[in-house]
């Protein structure tokens, strides 16, 4: 259950604390396929991705998903998410991460606007 609750902790700062912090969390080349037009992004590109780069000030999740075999977890989650001056974005999202020497990295993200 600590995995589990870690992961969720995890996937909310990389919502609320932007680039600096999402890249501390994840894998050299992991890999981010966002709504059009950033399409997917892999490496260093992702960290100059504004929808990467910029802070949500509030961000809540719903009908989320949780699966762990071994040291690999996925989590699958309806965000709701909000900024200053720009419309909620509401999104599904699907998130991987590797435990490698204890810590959790994430190796792969996915968004998907939701009307």
């Amino acid at each position: 259950m600590a995995d589990q609750e870690d992961l969720w902790e995890m996937e909310e700062r990389f919502w609320r604390e932007g680039a600096a912090s999402a890249r501390a969390m994840s894998a050299k080349d992991a890999v981010y396929v966002l709504p059009y037009p950033p399409g997917i992004l892999q490496g260093d590109s992702v960290w100059r991705e504004s929808l990467v780069a910029q802070r949500w000030r509030s961000v809540v999740f719903s009908e989320r998903y949780y699966q762990q075999e071994k040291d690999v977890a996925v989590i699958a989650y309806r965000v709701s998410a909000e900024r200053d001056d720009t419309p909620i974005y509401e999104a599904l999202c699907t998130s991987t991460y590797l435990k490698d020497d204890g810590k959790w990295m994430r190796i792969m993200h996915q968004q998907s606007a939701a009307e």
